[in-house]
């Protein structure tokens, strides 16, 4: 290529050379990209720097080094959180000479004691960000440490430290860890924190660790009905107290409610659980770890579900009902109210936000503890068993006769030819004893993959061509005229928006199957839309799924194992191959795959990993999760480009590059 093409090259906007290269020191990266590390700048956001520094406390008392927590929420929308624990370490750190192992934890990211695992066996917080973020984002922060009968205090502002740390004298009479904060209205803005959000969130931990005790206050012209100016909260029997005020009066099939705990064997952490059965109730479900609220489970649900559904089989065979085999985790866990709390070492979770739990460990744990009880509880009063096991067989009797149904219809549609079908769906024939399942694949190449894969009695396929229309921007007019929206609408069966009928949606479960890419994670965003705006009820029924396909798989010699992503691959090359060089292949695309090994690592009910997409029970939650889709898939790229400026940061790394 000669110099004049070269020449002749278009620049791009300006020269880009090692002066473009910036440098973000200190906490500046939280700063530029709060979405990152909190989640975005909205309520849950400013919120989730009170559980940062709470947890930290909580951790405290977990490890039984604290009692007592104090919650302050002041005018000003200043928040103030002090245990009586061992206080942060104040004397000079080794590699920072100069600077406090305060400050060093104040103002450096991925910093603090929970690595190693010797100050904390267990702990909510694990990567060091948590109060560094919370100073970061804050405009003023103080923290006063009581250690060896001495006070120590020192302030900053926005991430930056103003002063040396200073000893302001004795303190024989206290211990602990004082954290003060006033979150930044450059980065929330007008917001203020809600007193009873802050409420509710400091009861709840209460509950969780039966032995503290966490005092809340609150300015008085803060308090209200709901919020007290002062209150203190202990309950010694832990999550079977807060069960009980839940449930309240309302009748429930068993007297007594399952609740217990278990520790695991060799210091592994232990899991507390309590669960009753309402007669009448849409249900409830509350997932910890650490005390941290994970909600939208995980691993340790899967563990309980298995527990509870392994427990109930093997009741029903005990008492002679053969039909006990054909009872699902659904049957037994819906309409119930669950709260299952977790405490393991160097918990995995989805994101920095925590909302869900992936460690492949606390399944199998949670489960072997689990089960054991749940046998006692049924057999140890049989009565007790046989009402929970009625109840289950009804809600089991109700999902069969609907299923039958739904086989009715497409049994009709397709022999009768009552109901015109879309051409390009692959329909199965009902005739199996699973579930049945739609799988909405990417591309033609993807659905003859997973033709081959699928069983054909209970899973159908139906391919879709490309990106879909983004329902959110379209007019009325343009979504009927759309012919993947047609086909999508005709393989439901159920019909759109008003006319929907999810009795009448032909499939058990509807999965979507896309690459594991940024556009298969943009075609999933768009199928998502859809149905949220024209199937809604089928999504707050459960019957929505998102298949996870792998993107690695790892072989050494005849062993081969697929990982879903960059963490898992590094988890299997750390344990499973742990210093052998293996071989890693990456899968570009579903249609890359052959057909058995499709099956066994996103098709197949026995191995596959699906996560399930609801919606909030409350109309007013569900309101404001319709206007954030309306925002971030709407006509208006303004909002979209702000979601992206906030969360940008929060992209694989390996999918940018790919």
């Amino acid at each position: 290529m000669s110099d004049d093409l070269f020449d002749k090259l278009p620049s791009g906007g300006g020269d880009y050379d090692s002066s473009s290269i910036e440098v973000l020191e200190g906490l500046e990266p939280v700063r530029r990209r709060p979405g990152m590390y909190i989640g975005g700048t909205d309520e849950r956001a400013l919120h989730h720097l009170a559980a940062e520094v709470l947890d930290n406390a909580m951790d405290e008392a977990v490890a039984g080094h604290a009692s007592r927590i104090e919650v302050t929420l002041e005018e000003g929308n200043r928040l103030t959180i002090t245990d009586n624990g061992r206080g942060i370490p104040v004397d000079e750190h080794p590699k920072f000479p100069g600077k406090s192992s305060l400050e060093v934890i104040l103002s450096t990211l991925h910093s603090g004691g929970k690595f190693s695992g010797k100050a904390y066996a267990t702990s909510g917080g694990l990567h060091g960000v948590g109060v560094s973020v919370v100073n970061a984002l804050s405009s003023t922060t103080r923290v006063e440490v009581a250690r060896s009968k001495e006070l120590f205090a020192q302030e900053f502002s926005r991430g930056v430290t103003l002063g040396p740390l200073q000893k302001l004298g004795a303190a024989p009479n206290r211990r602990g860890t004082s954290v003060s904060f006033v979150p930044d209205e450059e980065i929330f803005g007008a917001q203020q924190f809600k007193p009873a959000r802050l409420f509710r969130l400091a009861r709840s931990k209460a509950y969780l660790f039966a032995g503290v005790e966490i005092r809340w206050k609150c300015a008085a012209t803060l308090a209200s009905d709901d919020v007290p100016q002062e209150a203190t909260f202990q309950f010694p029997g832990g999550l079977a107290d807060h069960l009980a005020e839940q449930i309240g009066t309302r009748e429930c099939v068993t007297s007594q409610f399952f609740s217990g705990s278990q520790d695991f064997a060799e210091d592994m952490g232990r899991v507390e659980w309590a669960i009753g059965w309402p007669l009448w109730s849409d249900g409830s479900y509350n997932w910890y770890c650490n005390t941290v609220p994970t909600p939208d489970g995980g691993t340790h649900e899967q563990g309980l579900r298995a527990a509870l559904t392994k427990g109930i089989r093997a009741f029903g065979d005990l008492v002679g009902q053969k039909k006990a085999k054909d009872i699902s985790a659904d049957d037994i866990v819906t309409g119930s109210e669950i709260m299952l709390s977790l405490f393991i070492r160097d918990p995995q979770f989805q994101s920095q936000t925590k909302d869900r739990l992936t460690s492949p460990d606390a399944a199998r744990l949670v489960e072997n503890a689990v089960r054991d009880h749940f046998d006692h509880f049924l057999s140890d009063n049989m009565e007790r068993g046989r009402a929970l096991l009625g109840q289950v067989m009804e809600r089991m009797d109700e999902r069969l006769r609907r299923k039958a149904e739904r086989e009715v219809k497409r049994k009709t549609a397709t022999n009768a030819k009552k109901l015109r079908l879309p051409g390009k769906l692959t329909d199965c024939s009902g005739e199996g004893e699973g579930e049945t399942e739609l799988f909405i694949v990417e591309g033609d190449s993807a659905g003859g993959s997973a033709k081959q894969a699928r069983d054909r009695k209970t899973q159908a396929i139906l391919p879709i061509r490309g990106k879909i229309l983004n329902v959110a921007s379209a007019t009325a007019d343009k979504i009927r005229a759309n012919q993947e929206i047609a086909d999508l609408a005709l393989a439901m069966g159920c019909g759109m928006r008003k006319d929907c009928d999810p009795e009448a949606l032909r499939y058990d479960r509807i999965i979507i199957m896309t690459d594991a890419d940024v556009d298969g994670a943009h075609i999933a965003t768009l199928l998502m839309t859809f149905f949220f705006q024209e199937m809604p009820e089928v999504v707050r029924r459960g019957h929505l799924f998102l298949a996870q396909p792998p993107l690695y798989r790892l072989t050494l010699g005849k062993e081969s194992r697929y990982a879903r992503d960059d963490a898992h691959r590094a988890e299997l090359e750390e344990t499973v191959f742990k210093g052998k060089k293996v071989e890693v292949g990456r899968f570009k695309g579903l249609g890359e795959m052959n057909p058995q090994q499709l099956r066994e690592t996103t098709m197949s009910p026995d191995s596959r990993s699906l996560i399930r997409i609801t919606l909030p029970p409350g109309f007013e939650q569900r309101a404001a999760v319709k206007d954030l889709v309306d925002r971030l898939m709407g006509r208006n790229p303004e909002h979209r480009f702000n979601f992206i400026q906030n969360h940008a940061g929060e992209l694989d790394r390996d999918l940018i590059d790919a």
